[in-house]
């Protein structure tokens, strides 16, 4: 391999650190493990083992970028402005458009969120982007005592996307409260709390200690959490076990309660129906989709866990067919994620029936995406007369 190959996966590139974020804050690193034992490189293996790029091609040819198209064409980098070639003209010298929209009673400023899990609290962030111009950052995952999550690896590379098994490593809400929260009430932006547990009693208790606590506009239950009172089955797969946790979490939380939906089940329609008839305020989907890497050379799995979940563009198709079922299925507000990584992307998700939209793995691509997916809905809508942009929500022409 030539040393120009090899520069397209040296550590800054490879962690996009050369985008404006330090790689440990980028991958997690911080978090109490090298930078290899995140990536997977402490298996004696170099970035392009990793990645798959020693499977007898070249890293191009792994991602289709021989495929008569440059490398950021092919692995869909020329898409990451979020904002069509002039865009930034017609935002400026364009008509108003009106970009708030509300969701059980909370307003938000505009439809664009962050995904639980890939933005931290926003801290993260906070240097690269005004989070004040952010619809909401929903913050990590949190539990009522600190997780320590899987051990590495628990990162993997795959074509257009990643899989990961963190395992919602996360420091506990008492931590969340003391440290996180402070921050994001004087960002300037909406907030959205995550809530994980593996029981219901687990939830209930951290919704208990978020009771009527300033600065919280909703909260996010992940129900993708094996239960382990249930042998590990997953609660989000079991329409009666959503539907009863659904009004237990709203009997306990005083804010709007939105559910995050797996898509690991064989009809996604089915659970947002249990959400809604649980007295949901409104749904979240989708989580990440189950998925595994097997490293051929050493005949292992590439993650510690086995399996992970898959986010990136790859799932994108997947995510807006199910919240265009979805919203055809229950008439609550749905905030769409999966795979968005431009303001098209979103606006086709709003066009399904998406209320707002969550951006998770293209932050880690591009720590600016969000803002300039907000630029880029709103120089769609000028382009297409559109001065309130609630009017895309569903506007799908069927």
């Amino acid at each position: 391999m030539t040393e120009a190959r090899k520069s397209v996966t040296a550590p800054n590139a490879a962690g996009r650190t050369d985008r404006g974020m330090e790689q440990n804050g980028v991958c997690g690193a911080d978090r109490g493990m090298e930078q290899k034992a995140v990536c997977g490189a402490d298996r004696g293996m170099d970035p392009d083992t990793v990645c798959g790029a020693d499977r007898g091609m070249d890293r191009d040819t792994a991602c289709g970028a021989d495929r008569g198209m440059d490398r950021d064409t092919a692995c869909g980098a020329d898409r990451g402005s979020g904002c069509p070639a002039g865009a930034e003209k017609d935002v400026k010298n364009g008509p108003d458009v009106r970009m708030e929209v509300e969701i059980a009673g909370v307003k938000f400023k505009n439809p664009v969120f962050t995904a639980s899990g890939t933005y931290g609290s926003g801290m993260e962030y906070s240097e690269w982007i005004d989070l004040s111009r952010l619809g909401a950052v929903t913050a990590k995952g949190i539990s009522d005592v600190p997780w320590e999550g899987n051990p590495a690896p628990r990162v993997a590379e795959t074509a257009s996307g990643m899989l990961n098994c963190i395992g919602l490593q996360n420091p506990g809400v008492d931590a969340f409260l003391e440290r996180d929260l402070p921050f994001l009430r004087k960002a300037g932006c909406g907030v959205i709390v995550n809530v994980a547990g593996h029981e219901p009693d687990e939830y209930y208790r951290v919704i208990d200690r978020l009771r009527d606590v300033p600065g919280i506009d909703m909260l996010e239950i992940n129900i993708s959490c094996p239960n382990v009172k249930a042998g590990g089955l997953v609660l989000g797969t079991d329409p009666g076990m959503v539907e009863e946790i659904t009004r237990g979490c709203k009997a306990h939380a005083t804010q709007p309660v939105m559910m995050k939906l797996t898509p690991n089940v064989t009809d996604i329609k089915v659970l947002a129906k249990a959400c809604e008839a649980g007295g949901a305020d409104a749904i979240s989907l989708i989580n990440t989709l189950t998925g595994m890497r097997i490293d051929i050379e050493r005949q292992t799995f590439v993650l510690s866990n086995r399996v992970g979940g898959l986010s990136g563009p790859a799932i994108m198709p997947v995510a807006l067919r199910m919240v265009y079922e979805c919203a055809q299925a229950v008439s609550i507000p749905i905030v769409g994620m999966g795979g968005i990584s431009c303001a098209e992307d979103a606006v086709e998700f709003l066009l399904a029936g998406a209320t707002a939209v969550s951006v998770g793995m293209a932050n880690f691509i591009n720590p600016k995406v969000t803002l300039e997916i907000i630029d880029g809905l709103k120089a769609y809508c000028v382009r297409h007369g559109v001065a309130d942009i609630r009017k895309l929500t569903g506007a799908v022409k069927k």
